[in-house]
């Protein structure tokens, strides 16, 4: 029989690669969605409009448990990935309540569901390289101590705190990975990388004027959704749960990918980026790099995209994008004619 999987945040980026893996691996995926999803289909479900035939989906939210239970008390499920979160920094600092409230209830419902339910299902949960924060060293391994700067940061820590007190206090195959930044064309545009690619083929095609960005030198490890999702489910399948970080290794500043981008595009991006300090968080991270060592050895992880691929598959689908829409109003404006 197929194994059962069911994953939060399905109509995520990662949710969204995530369920593409596991069931190009015979997996029968379920995701849980919340009900105003299911009736606004085709603008929440964009990720995954090319998945929905092969998926089951649930209603359900993580701010509800009696929802999470009920889900879990019908259906039996071999493991869990907990992606879903309110995952944007910046939201966090504004509003830092609803953050605390859907990221670290959230996971204690599903860990508390689980155990109730069904305590032999191994349980993946989303850490993040923010919970670093202030770093105490360079490049940042699964020792190094934990100083978050942000809302979401501190959520996070709380979500692995939370994931490896079910592991140790009741034996649950329970992990984290501490996933360092990773992007794809399927990022949200409030993510400053998506901003970067995005304006960069607005620009190009005539319908913005300049981007406006924050700290232009806050440097960041980022690699391809894609790899990272992988990396999620090799730890799944290890003989032992444990916690890996999931990094590229490299570091890179913003101005670099607005380099990268807009070269792409054929722009030099020193003349429509603009750095304004309203875009600046209140405690910036300055600078956060992976060491995958662990995860490499142990699981055998290698990434398959690197920075220059990973900027440039997402400029590309962004031009693609823009192009499509100018054929599209070209095409209707022929037809009024």
């Amino acid at each position: 029989m197929a194994k059962k999987a069911l994953i939060t945040g399905i109509t995520g980026q990662d949710g969204s690669y995530l369920a593409e893996h596991l069931l190009s691996l015979g997996y029968e995926v379920h995701g849980l969605v919340r009900r105003v999803a299911l009736e606004d289909p085709q603008r929440r479900f964009d990720r995954i409009a090319h998945l929905l035939d092969k998926l089951v989906l649930h209603p359900a939210s993580l701010e509800s448990y009696p929802s999470i239970f009920n889900v879990i008390s019908r259906n039996k499920f071999d493991e869990c990935y907990h992606l879903a979160a309110q995952s944007f920094v910046a939201e966090s600092f504004a509003d830092g309540f609803s953050t605390m409230n859907t990221n670290i209830n959230g996971t204690h419902y599903m860990l508390a569901a689980l155990r109730e339910l069904q305590p032999a299902c191994r349980f993946y949960f989303a850490g993040s390289s923010e919970m670093f924060g202030k770093v105490r060293e360079v490049p940042q391994k699964e020792s190094t101590p934990f100083h978050p700067r942000s809302p979401y940061g501190i959520s996070k820590v709380a979500g692995f705190d939370l994931t490896r007190n079910y592991r140790e206090a009741y034996d649950m195959f329970c992990v984290s990975g501490i996933l360092f930044n990773h992007e794809s064309p399927r990022r949200g545009f409030e993510f400053v990388t998506r901003k970067i690619t995005a304006a960069a083929a607005r620009i190009k095609a005539g319908q913005q004027k300049d981007l406006r960005l924050g700290n232009l030198e806050a440097r960041r490890d980022w690699g391809h959704a894609k790899d990272y999702v992988r990396a999620m489910y090799l730890m799944l399948q290890h003989d032992q749960p444990d916690d890996f970080v999931v990094a590229s290794g490299e570091s890179h500043t913003v101005r670099a990918f607005c380099e990268l981008a807009f070269g792409e595009a054929g722009l030099d991006y020193r003349e429509y980026v603009v750095q304004d300090e309203q875009f600046y968080r209140p405690a910036e991270v300055e600078l956060l790099i992976g060491d995958a060592t662990r995860a490499r050895t142990v699981l055998g992880w290698e990434p398959e995209y690197a920075f220059p691929e990973l900027v440039k598959d997402m400029i590309r689908h962004d031009l693609e994008k823009m192009a499509k829409q100018g054929s599209a109003k070209s095409q209707t404006a022929s037809e009024a004619a």
